[in-house]
């Protein structure tokens, strides 16, 4: 049986933790490298770390900080946030990085992906998508520069690109749902997730236990990824892997 991963993300604007709604509204939540430190400890899987200005900013992520929070934690790092070329790539994997995560410049030459994969390995290369639905289209399309900029792809066909063009796994954020609580996108994941043959991690939404359970059976993504409900305490990574456990759903001992 797979082991459903549970991943807290640190969305860093300024070398600060914040939270928002809809991708605005940020809100200051604390000092990543703590937030690192207690996540590890508290038994997380996986730790997402994302510069969320820096696309949109054309900066580059600040790579001091990804190594000091690398050196407080023992699982895996998945970096993302203005990375625009293979020597970025190298740069955060360097730094202690265990996977890069890319979407603007994925979106913009998505020979990036290949490039990647085949110096790093695909389990290298996180292709993080953010979705928002158009009702005059009738689908979910991609946004770039932190989901400021809609792109001609409809989702699940960039999914199946990213794909095919190396990448190791998909990080799928709902911008819909995105901190508003009221739980994942199921059909959004459930599309992503029985179109490629990676693993989906689905983000943008949790607001309760019963949210998790849900995306990851019906919605069947390999990882749920949330943000403001950890950092804020109102639920932590043990009593998440308790619940789903309790439930039948396969997650680590960690």
């Amino acid at each position: 049986m797979e082991t459903k991963r549970i991943i807290p993300c640190l969305d860093v604007k300024d070398g600060r933790v914040v939270k928002g709604i809809k991708f605005v509204q940020l809100r200051d939540a604390g000092d990543p490298v703590e937030f690192a430190n207690f996540y590890d400890k508290e038994g997380a899987d996986e730790l997402v770390f994302l510069d969320i200005s820096a696309s949109s900013e054309g900066r580059k992520t600040m790579t001091e900080i990804v190594q000091a929070v690398a050196d407080q934690i023992s699982i895996p790092l998945t970096v993302g946030g203005g990375i625009n070329t293979l020597e970025d790539i190298k740069r955060i994997l360097h730094a202690g990085a265990n996977k890069v995560s890319i979407n603007t410049a994925a979106v913009k030459n998505p020979e990036l992906i290949k490039e990647g994969a085949d110096c790093f390995g695909s389990k290298s290369i996180v292709i993080a998508i953010d979705a928002k639905y158009d009702k005059d289209l009738g689908s979910w399309r991609v946004y770039t520069h932190g989901g400021t900029k809609q792109t001609k792809w409809e989702v699940v066909e960039w999914a199946k690109e990213a794909v095919n063009y190396g990448a190791g796994e998909i990080l799928l954020t709902s911008i819909d749902c995105d901190g508003e609580k009221n739980g994942f996108d199921i059909e959004l994941t459930r599309l992503v997730s029985e179109s490629v043959h990676v693993p989906v991690v689905a983000s943008g939404g949790a607001g309760e236990r019963e949210h998790f359970i849900k995306v990851l059976t019906e919605g069947k993504a390999n990882a749920a990824l949330a943000a403001s409900i950890f950092h804020y305490k109102e639920t932590s990574v043990k009593e998440i892997k308790s619940f789903l456990k309790e439930r039948g759903v396969n997650v680590s001992e960690r």
